[in-house]
């Protein structure tokens, strides 16, 4: 570990569930998915400075809804690093919590970056993502142990999602597309979700993904995939159906689905400014909901730890 290193800031986007298949349950209860994600452009940042022990502070609009516990996953990450003997973790919590959206799996995946550029003295590994695949190493089988999501946490790209969430096929020639992204509020508890499921074994996608002309052509074969999870959820949440009818009836709405287990949904727009436009048309109209003009797309560039030294510090405070 380098001397002069001051602290690590990780940028942790938004996972968003375009399809989720639900094709099984193996005999350990977990269940096996076909999923085609993408990364926002919003998220949560974590800065994240070595000492002696173990600490984590929440902050931002949502933080006051994150437990800063030893149970967070945060710190469960943090332990598995035996040859680390404490880091102190600030938390800017923009997300909403148990949403649909993977905030608390993407803010795992930032603390494992964060620490693993700290192991390395500050230098970004290029192959921190390979913990995305635990067929690797047994480090990378412990922290998708964690949780299902963090290994598509910690790759950020566009992707394709299968079996429990371990195999991950990057799409590189897919292109983002503007959205909105709409949560009522209201956290959904996703054992729950599954449980209320009837049918644990669905189709799964096409073995090929096709390639689409443009947006209009992603968003038709988008209509022919599902999320297996948004019916139970809106059993459970019945808000989820007024949402996705707010982004249904607005005029420039291309497509709308929830994400993941809910409550979060999306709406898929033409461009930027209609996605924005929507976005205030939707905050206006119920503003007791978590609206957010987005780019829906590959983020992992964005997601690698950015490292302040104190000699940039010091650098900074000279005098020009």
């Amino acid at each position: 570990m380098k001397d002069d290193l001051l602290r690590v800031t990780v940028f942790a986007p938004a996972k968003v569930n375009l399809t989720l298949h639900v094709t099984g349950q193996r005999e350990d209860g977990y269940h096996t998915l076909d999923s085609l994600i993408a990364f926002a452009t919003v998220g949560d940042r974590l800065e994240v400075t070595p000492g002696n022990t173990l600490s984590l502070t929440c902050e931002g609009p949502e933080g006051q809804h994150v437990p800063a516990d030893m149970e967070n996953l945060i710190i469960k990450v943090a332990r598995l690093f035996d040859d680390i003997t404490g880091a102190a973790f600030v938390l800017d919590k923009q997300l909403p919590v148990s949403s649909g959206i993977g905030g608390g799996s993407a803010d795992a995946a930032a603390a494992f970056r964060a620490l693993m550029s700290i192991r390395n003295g500050g230098a970004a590994d290029d192959d921190d993502a390979a913990a995305h695949d635990p067929g690797q190493t047994p480090f990378a089988a412990r922290v998708l142990a964690l949780g299902a999501d963090i290994p598509a946490c910690l790759l950020s790209e566009v992707a394709r999602m299968q079996g429990v969430g371990e195999k991950l096929t990057v799409i590189p020639d897919m292109k983002g597309f503007d959205a909105v992204l709409v949560n009522p509020r209201i956290g959904v508890s996703t054992p729950q979700v599954f449980a209320a499921l009837e049918n644990k074994s669905n189709p799964a996608m096409s073995d090929a993904l096709p390639r689409f002309a443009g947006l209009h052509d992603f968003v038709l074969w988008l209509t022919e995939q599902r999320n297996d999870l948004q019916a139970p959820a809106i059993e459970l949440v019945p808000q989820i159906r007024h949402v996705i009818a707010a982004l249904e009836h607005d005029k420039d709405c291309l497509l709308a689905r929830m994400s993941g287990s809910g409550a979060t949904c999306f709406g898929v727009f033409s461009d930027g400014d209609a996605a924005n436009a929507a976005a205030k048309r939707l905050s206006q109209a119920n503003p007791d909901w978590w609206v957010r003009p987005v780019r829906l797309t590959s983020m992992g560039k964005a997601a690698r730890p950015r490292v302040q030294r104190h000699s940039d510090e010091n650098a900074a405070s000279l005098p020009g």
